[in-house]
């Protein structure tokens, strides 16, 4: 598995030691705690870069595009980058401190994505990238501080979900399975300032105003400080596109899983025995309808579909860190992944995970979407929607060994016998 080859998608928690390493190399007396890792396009420039932020809050950018002159000479898909120059820092920004969770994505949709960071003192600040530099090849800009959120308790996910008006909406989760929405009012508050206002509104970014939008979603929580996580944006399909409120799903770690399309819209909520720490959404069934998939500290995996459809899966060891996605493991092509960082440093991936369906079904009804099956029935002269005709003959043709000739099958008039179906099934 090349590190270039999947650097795109890769899971943060596989980058920790990857980018402490480059950063120690960079400055040996430094020796950061990597808090966030994340890979996305924070400068806006069509290119994927990987962000590292530390405890200390020391913002890091890496750039792993080789220059134009090694394309050819250079390591292949599936190599790891070997020179210095390929691992260089490619940019270093002190921001505040003690950061926690990370976001990389479109938020107030001006088509620009947007850095939002959450921290251990109940913050969340939201940032963007300044160009000093025309140059899509250089790293040159800084980060400038767009709003800072207070909120009442401690903020475990960050994720965008589509509003009712399918515009994005920052969501936050809270304790007791509760998710806050965050407004983003710089476009209001600098559309057109004053000349005397201009230091006030330059404070005010940093300044704690409260535009929170807090939800509950249960009042008969047993624990109000149970930590909460949340994933926005879950795709269901074709149907996606002609709706306004996005999916999105919560997990507390007492075990509760739930699926809201709004606040006041409740579509599942299941109870499980097991501590659920990580919550993710993955399309296993490539029918572009992404399961939920929760994660327990055991190892317990579930994945659960937009009806309530469980299916479960246990990993060997205790998990200290959990993420799924399309990563490319093998043959050069995304496939779903299941990722376990497991508290004897080992980390377990599991690809290409594809079911075939989540919902119960017949074999009937898997055979009636076949062409071939419906052209076989034609050739014996058997209808489709004589179901008792239909099941003797599948009957036969799976458990043959257990036909007896002591017990000859009616014949029903006026249709084809299934005996003569079987018996046209064998001489082909």
């Amino acid at each position: 598995m090349g590190v270039t080859a999947i650097l795109p998608w890769l899971p943060w928690k596989i980058l920790f030691s990857f980018c402490f390493r480059v950063i120690s190399d960079y400055n040996p007396l430094f020796l950061p705690a990597l808090t966030c890792v994340g890979v996305g396009d924070v400068c806006n420039k069509g290119k994927n870069l990987i962000v590292a932020m530390s405890a200390e809050g020391w913002f890091h950018l890496f750039d792993f595009t080789p220059p134009p002159s090694k394309h050819l000479d250079g390591p292949g898909p599936h190599e790891p980058p070997t020179s210095d120059g390929d691992q260089k820092l490619g940019f270093k920004q002190h921001i505040p401190a003690n950061t926690k969770v990370m976001l990389i994505s479109d938020i107030d949709g001006d088509g620009k994505n947007e850095l939002v960071v959450g921290y251990t003192d109940r913050v969340v600040r939201a940032f963007r990238w300044e160009d000093s530099s025309e140059s899509s090849e250089n790293i040159s800009g800084q980060l400038v501080l767009l709003k800072k959120w207070l909120l009442d308790g401690q903020v475990d996910s960050l994720s965008v979900n589509p509003g009712p008006d399918g515009a994005p909406e920052l969501l936050v989760s809270q304790p007791g399975c509760g998710y806050a929405i965050l407004l983003c009012t710089w476009k209001a508050d600098h559309q057109h300032p004053a000349e005397g206002e201009a230091d006030s509104v330059a404070a005010g970014r940093e300044a704690p105003i409260r535009d929170v939008i807090l939800h509950q979603t249960s009042g008969r929580i047993h624990n109000k400080n149970v930590s909460t996580h949340l994933v926005g944006n879950i795709g269901r399909g074709g149907t996606q596109q002609h709706s306004g409120s996005g999916l999105f799903a919560l997990c507390t770690l007492d075990g509760t899983l739930k699926l809201m399309e709004r606040a006041d819209k409740l579509l599942w909520s299941v109870q499980v025995d097991h501590q659920l720490f990580a919550l993710e959404k993955l399309d296993v069934t490539g029918n572009g309808h992404e399961e939920v998939i929760a994660c327990a500290w055991d190892g317990q995996t579930y994945i659960i579909d937009h009806s309530r459809t469980v299916a479960r899966f246990q990993v060997d060891e205790n998990v200290s860190a959990f993420c799924a996605g399309l990563y490319a493991c093998k043959g050069g092509r995304n496939s779903p992944c299941l990722v376990y960082v497991s508290f004897n440093q080992k980390i377990y991936i599991y690809w290409d995970v594809q079911l075939e369906r989540m919902e119960s079904t017949n074999l009937l009804k898997v055979l009636e979407s076949n062409s071939e099956y419906t052209e076989l029935l034609q050739q014996l002269g058997v209808a489709g929607d004589d179901a008792s005709t239909v099941k003797e003959l599948i009957h036969r043709t799976l458990y043959p060994e257990h036909q007896s000739d002591n017990h000859p099958q009616p014949r029903r008039q006026g249709k084809m016998d299934s005996s003569k179906c079987w018996a046209n099934i064998q001489e082909t």
